[in-house]
């Protein structure tokens, strides 16, 4: 099954919602037709960025039947289909698999403290119910866990469906470690937009990242760039990447300002499903400033 080769950029995509919270497919639509437009090879619904944890079974079934229907096989979709417990996320993976999206995001569980022996122990009990690939997800910064480097080795000598890992915790270090260790079985794709080129230099095969919600563009010329050799105009990307990465990512709640952003590029973003709330005054004025910053790659 380890066939699937995840190369390039893919948009960890937003979902929209009305003003009263209620998912907006028509939104959805419109936003699929932008990322693709943009080039990238790929789409993941139900992820950090689409407010997966704010969704309901039957909300993420919908959600994902919409991108792929939408992308209609021109891009690949990799759903997001981590739960909180290992019986949800085996329940949510069927699902996507049912809906035929061509693998899965799984985050670590999150909320309670879980050892390593549980975590190994969780990933091995989904790879051995459900006939699809996996892409492992460490995301610290939300789940207050990292997924080590040892634990990806092990699932993916021991199980063929582990098609690749998406490390959003930030350290060029430790996602160095994971393509050492996993780089030749399967697809290391970083999850920070800080260390996109730093992780394809590194053999990372491409990155997961918010950023290209909005610059969908710009992002994948980061990766044309690279993989044309021409690392100096890559270079000067990737700076420009990392700066809007700054805004609507870290300095603001990202649901909000990338929400806001699309809104100000005139695509139908959609409201954050609360408690997220939209951004205040300041925030618009700074995400408005950068859009005007960074026009001419849209």
């Amino acid at each position: 099954m380890r066939k699937l080769e995840l190369k390039g950029i893919f948009v960890p995509n937003i979902t929209p919602f009305t003003l009263e919270g209620d998912l907006d497919k028509e939104a959805l639509r419109t936003c699929v037709r932008f990322w693709l437009k943009g080039g990238v090879s790929g789409l993941v619904p139900c992820g950090s960025n689409g407010e997966a944890p704010y969704l309901s079974r039957d909300e993420r079934r919908e959600v994902i039947e919409t991108v792929v229907n939408e992308a209609n096989g021109k891009a690949i979709i990799i759903a997001g289909t981590g739960g909180m417990s290992t019986r949800e996320t085996i329940t949510f993976t069927k699902d996507a698999k049912d809906l035929g999206v061509a693998a899965a995001l799984v985050v670590t569980p999150f909320y309670f403290k879980l050892s390593n022996r549980e975590i190994y122990a969780h990933y091995r009990a989904l790879l051995e119910s459900v006939d699809l690939p996996i892409v492992l997800y460490s995301v610290p910064k939300f789940t207050g866990f990292s997924l080590e480097p040892s634990t990806i080795a092990q699932l993916a000598s021991e199980y063929e469906n582990v098609a690749g890992v998406k490390d959003s915790g930030g350290s060029i270090g430790t996602i160095t470690e994971i393509i050492r260790l996993v780089g030749s079985k399967v697809s290391v794709l970083a999850g920070t937009a800080d260390v996109s080129l730093p992780t394809l230099m590194m053999g990372g095969t491409g990155a997961v990242i918010a950023v290209a919600n909005v610059f969908p563009k710009m992002c994948n010329s980061l990766y044309e760039a690279f993989r044309n050799g021409n690392y100096e105009e890559a270079s000067k990307l990737q700076q420009k990447i990392s700066y809007i990465n700054e805004v609507l990512v870290k300095r603001h709640n990202q649901l909000s300002a990338i929400k806001e952003a699309l809104q100000m590029r005139d695509l139908p973003g959609g409201y954050p499903r609360m408690p997220a709330l939209p951004l205040g005054e300041e925030g618009k004025k700074e995400i408005e400033n950068i859009l005007k910053t960074f026009e001419n790659f849209f």
